[in-house]
């Protein structure tokens, strides 16, 4: 057996976790921390965790031998820890683990918290943008960080955003430290590296409501909502059946980032929200703006909101997008859809009423290395008459065109 000893939150497991297991080990591979901190049993040998793979080859020839090895790891190791890695190499059913109490659950109790309702996102050897989107998207995150992707990072990508960092840092030791601050104070600093985790709380909604599923919550029940779902002026609003297709292009997912340009009512940004990516909505009209705020609170979801007219507001977003809609434009259309390509990772979605406009915006799209596809969207809707009798009422045709990034050959040139 392979015994994965968690060490809670301080720097050493207990004596009473550890003496039955160790009295026993051939072999105890932990960090050098962790190593420190235990008396070793004489002849035993002592593997300091670096890179994995000549740790793991060391493992196994002791299982291969059926002696005895002890892992020591951080907090519960069966939480983005090394059970996986041992668990796939090794399986399961060799595995006795013995978890302590994870960082995750140890800072939301140093500031009296729940956290069935938390997201927890790695940002450890990882993309640090996916955390900032699930930040921005959601009130209550826990970023479990790494070099390069510690406080200051998250704090200087998180800058504006309406948000308090949570930096537990020495977590059960006598270092510890549980510090609240703005992004911007949080980027203004050196953390150093004894971070264990950082939360990411919008204090207003930190409280949630009771949950019956952990985590952010289930999934939305539906989505392509009414258009009476929405505050809109005059119906200038994607309509639900333009609306489903479009998300179902743009694919928004948690830790995604998603631009509605000309957002009008905001509710394809609304929507993505739900769906849990990062949204922004960029409006040129006053009064659109506070729609799409209006729309965004009510359906409790953070919508970010950029008063300007695209394509020249597109320049003031430092965050390159997963995916765009562009759902207005006029004259301007080609060289917005264009600014979007330029910026979008993986796909732009574009609704056009006047057909006019689509040999320009889909020249746009393929000019920028997109594949382009798309379909006129004309539908009846159900319209009840006196008598107790429906009709069928035609909604305006849309045209949707979408683009999807090309992926590179090894030389760099779009497939």
């Amino acid at each position: 057996m392979i015994t994965v000893v968690g060490t809670g939150t301080g720097a050493a497991p207990a004596d009473d976790v550890l003496a039955d297991v160790l009295a026993a080990a051939e072999l105890v591979v932990g960090g050098r921390r962790h190593l420190d901190a235990v008396p070793l049993p004489d002849g035993a040998e002592r593997v300091v965790l670096g890179p994995l793979a000549p740790a793991l080859d060391t493992i196994e020839e002791y299982v291969g031998k059926d002696r005895p090895v002890v892992v020591l790891a951080s907090g519960d190791p069966g939480f983005f820890g090394i059970v996986r890695v041992l668990a796939e190499r090794f399986g399961p059913e060799r595995l006795d683990v013995r978890p302590g109490v994870s960082s995750v659950a140890a800072a939301f109790a140093r500031i009296g918290l729940p956290w069935d309702d938390a997201v927890v996102v790695s940002a450890h050897g990882r993309e640090l943008r996916t955390a900032v989107n699930v930040c921005r998207a959601r009130a209550k995150t826990a970023v479990l960080t790494g070099p390069g992707a510690g406080p200051a990072e998250l704090g200087a990508a998180l800058a504006g955003e309406d948000r308090v960092l949570v930096v537990a840092s020495g977590l059960g030791s006598a270092a510890e430290r549980v510090e609240r601050v703005t992004p911007g104070e949080a980027a203004a600093r050196d953390w150093g590296t004894a971070v264990s985790v950082v939360l990411c709380l919008d204090e207003r909604r930190a409280l949630g409501p009771v949950r019956t599923v952990a985590g952010p919550g289930e999934r939305p029940a539906g989505w392509a909502l009414d258009e009476a779902e929405f505050a809109h002026r005059d119906s200038m609003i994607t309509k639900f059946e333009v609306r489903a297709l479009a998300l179902a292009r743009l694919g928004p997912r948690p830790g995604d980032l998603v631009w509605d340009v000309g957002a009008g009512s905001g509710s394809v940004a609304v929507e993505c929200a739900r769906l849990g990516a990062a949204a922004v909505a960029v409006e040129k009209a006053p009064d659109g703006v506070e729609r799409i705020r209006a729309n965004a609170a009510a359906h409790g979801v953070d919508v970010r909101v950029v008063r300007g007219v695209a394509p020249d507001a597109l320049d003031g977003l430092a965050d390159d997008p997963d995916a765009v809609f562009v759902g207005g434009g006029g004259r301007e259309l080609p060289a917005i859809v264009a600014g979007c390509a330029r910026r979008a990772r993986r796909a732009v979605v574009v609704a056009m009423a006047a057909l006019d406009r689509v040999p320009a915006a889909r020249a746009a799209l393929t000019d920028a290395g997109f594949s382009c596809e798309g379909v006129l969207l004309q539908s009846s809707r159900l319209t009840p008459l006196p008598g107790d009798v429906t009709r069928l009422a035609a909604t305006n045709p849309v045209f949707l065109l979408w683009g999807v990034r090309r992926p590179l050959d090894r030389e760099g040139v779009a497939q």
